[in-house]
């Protein structure tokens, strides 16, 4: 049971530091990252918080993701809930300012892709399974047999047109994202020495069966 606290605590924590990642990009404030235009776009659309609207949208993959029978975790259910959460919390009380010009910008924007990194690195090392979005990218890899890299990149080349298309805010920031993303997970994860396919997940029926055991166990 500890150790099962200890994984969920760290997933925890990772996903609060995703969130904050995600408003530090947000308020550099030159542009969206890909799945934050889809985000704000919608939430614009639909009159809802870009918190919101990410939750709307993590439930409609987790949907299309079982309905092509990819197994699920902790961590996917999760992800699609908390973080949307956490980003409407922080943006409500305006805890991080918004960059004052676009050098500034541009750092505050590699500051928080890093913070994703790092917030990946808790999340994924937790074992509790991969994202909603990861997911279905998985879930579309296996599916088409094309390259993993081709099937990300289309996905969030459809998010960002979609995302601009209903008012999503598009800009250097947005090809600074999707081209420096991948280095900044990459770097960070050479520095912690993590290799993310070194950790074996657990489906929402395996981590059940672990509660059932620890509960087994104590009682």
């Amino acid at each position: 049971m500890r150790m099962l606290l200890k994984r969920f605590i760290r997933l925890m924590f990772g996903l609060l530091l995703y969130a904050i990642g995600i408003v530090v990009t947000i308020k550099a404030n030159i542009g969206y990252g890909p799945w934050e235009i889809f985000h704000a776009g919608l939430g614009k659309t639909l009159g809802i918080t870009i918190g919101n609207a990410s939750i709307v949208v993590g439930l409609a993959v987790v949907i299309i993701t079982l309905a092509m029978k990819e197994r699920l975790g902790l961590g996917t259910i999760m992800n699609m809930l908390v973080i949307g959460v956490f980003i409407d919390i922080i943006i409500k009380y305006n805890i991080i300012p918004v960059a004052v010009n676009r050098v500034v910008g541009v750092i505050v924007l590699i500051v928080g892709l890093y913070i994703i990194s790092l917030a990946s690195y808790f999340y994924i090392s937790s074992g509790f399974g991969a994202g909603p979005r990861d997911s279905l990218m998985v879930a579309l890899t296996r599916r088409t047999s094309l390259p993993i890299g081709v099937i990300r990149g289309s996905i969030e080349l459809t998010a960002t047109l979609v995302g601009w298309a209903l008012g999503g805010m598009a800009g250097p920031g947005t090809v600074i994202s999707g081209f420096a993303i991948g280095f900044c997970i990459q770097t960070t994860f050479r520095v912690l020495k993590f290799k993310p396919t070194e950790v074996r997940h657990s489906t929402l029926l395996d981590t059940w069966n672990e509660l059932r055991l620890s509960w087994g166990k104590s009682s």
